[in-house]
């Protein structure tokens, strides 16, 4: 393999013989080590069509290396619950599993990330680590303390969306409008095909099987918010679903998407939040197999460019969990009608027991505690009224986040976050007619989910009480 780099900011760009170079920054030179390719699994928890993945493999190869896949299994991660940690972990033994009939190991390190990371790359002396793009702070910093402690070569690719996050723009975009020409242009560049997974010749001596009971027991996570049975975690699961959903439910995408009473919604996001599935692979299978139609369009309009439009935002916007991270406009009119009168206002705790007097938001808060999922268009409407409920919009947006971040399956994602902020913060969208409490930000009310759906249907399916 020859590598030719060339510098772009910070990090350098690495022109590569099996995957487009553009999908690859070298974030740290260091000295590589005479020990195996170390690949760091984080945010893509699959094994087929994972560019992180592919990338070292072939580095491994090329070198004449063996290659070692390692995940770091923080016990308490940001809100994550026994939910979200029962879902993934039921996914990474399927990792395990596949990896093994390629004679690939697969190594569950459980502690802090940044520190386990580093130990396990000092103990091996990897050659070098190759790691996944991710925007989010948290593991952005992660990355930071590997590097700063590490003094390995790094590599960063970013196998989570179709065209890289820094590829599509370098800056942070206004909308859809500003980023749909970018992303649509590098398209074409960015769908090649994914390459077959070589099996290694020979198992590594020094793997040890990993202790899955010792995993879950040593969990410090919340754990009464239990697991959801209704979705099977894992890549099969998640192919199943893309396929019962291009058979029975893409067809009803744009007459029925706005209405939960109806299935016509992927139900991919957890998958795709857990990287189980590659959007691409998603984006790849509907063109190829499905006819050309306006729901067809939608869906790819959704799945492309409005994840990868909040990826931009949660990468170039440092404050893209809170307040500050509003647009000024926003932030000026929620500033100018926080001293409006709000007919009800309830407590933290009356919100996540769904105990407000609007039974249609009670509902969506339940679906979201019981199933882990709410369907998209009553999120807008949920996040909205607690921005209605609350006289402090910087309060009402936490509120909100954390709500989706402990209950969602796909919570403490980029397309969380910009939602969020769109719907309570403007993010994304643009001023509208100016009234009580929200100002200048986007009004929804119970009226207009009358007009998408049967209102009354969707409330009587979720009538049970909690025991949050």
């Amino acid at each position: 393999m020859r590598l030719v780099s060339r510098q772009t900011g910070s990090a350098t760009i690495i022109n590569f013989n099996m995957i487009n170079s553009k999908r690859i920054r070298k974030i740290n030179d260091g000295i590589a080590g005479k020990g195996p390719v170390i690949y760091w699994m984080s945010r893509d928890q699959r094994v087929n069509d994972n560019w992180a993945l592919l990338f070292a493999r072939q580095m491994a190869g090329d070198k004449g290396k063996v290659l070692v896949v390692a995940f770091a299994l923080s016990p308490d991660f940001s809100g994550a619950t026994f939910r979200h940690y029962d879902f993934m972990l039921k996914g990474l033994r399927q990792v395990e599993k596949k990896l093994a009939a390629l004679n690939i190991p697969f190594y569950m390190l459980a502690g802090d990330s940044p520190s386990e990371i580093v130990n396990f790359a000092k103990e091996l002396d990897t050659e070098c680590l190759v790691t996944e793009f991710d925007p989010l702070k948290i593991k952005r910093q992660w990355k930071r303390n590997v590097v700063d402690l590490l003094k390995k070569p790094v590599y960063e690719v970013d196998a989570h969306n179709i065209v890289p996050c820094w590829v599509a723009s370098q800056k942070q975009e206004y909308g859809a409008y500003t980023i749909r020409p970018k992303i649509n242009r590098l398209l074409p560049e960015f769908f090649d095909v994914f390459p077959d997974l070589m099996p290694q010749k020979h198992h590594p001596e020094f793997f040890s099987a990993n202790n899955w009971d010792q995993l879950y027991s040593e969990l410090t996570t919340d754990r009464e918010v239990m697991p959801v049975r209704w979705l099977i975690p894992g890549e099969e699961a998640a192919k199943k679903m893309l396929e019962s959903f291009m058979i029975a439910g893409l067809h009803r995408y744009v007459r029925f998407g706005n209405d939960p009473n109806e299935y016509a919604q992927s139900d991919l996001s957890p998958y795709l939040h857990f990287g189980q599935i590659s959007s691409q692979r998603v984006a790849m299978e509907i063109l190829e197999r499905v006819s050309s139609s306006e729901n067809k369009t939608a869906f790819l309009e959704q799945l492309i460019i409005r994840r990868e439009l909040a990826e931009n935002f949660c990468y170039y916007n440092p404050y893209y969990d809170s307040y500050k991270g509003f647009p000024d406009w926003a932030r000026r009119t929620l500033s100018e009608h926080a001293d409006d009168s709000r007919k009800y206002v309830y407590t933290a705790d009356e919100l996540e027991k769904a105990a407000t007097h609007d039974e249609l938001w009670n509902a969506a808060q339940k679906e979201m505690i019981i199933t882990g999922k709410m369907h998209s268009y009553l999120r807008m409407y949920w996040a909205k009224k607690i921005l209605e409920w609350d006289d402090d919009p910087s309060r009402a947006f936490q509120m909100a986040l954390y709500l989706n971040d402990k209950y969602e399956l796909d919570g403490t994602d980029p397309n969380g976050y910009a939602g969020c902020a769109w719907s309570i913060g403007g993010v994304h969208d643009h001023a509208w007619s100016e009234r009580q409490v929200f100002g200048k930000i986007r009004y929804m009310n119970r009226s207009g989910c009358n007009r998408k759906f049967d209102v009354d249907m969707y409330i009587r399916r979720f009538n049970q009480k909690l025991t949050v």
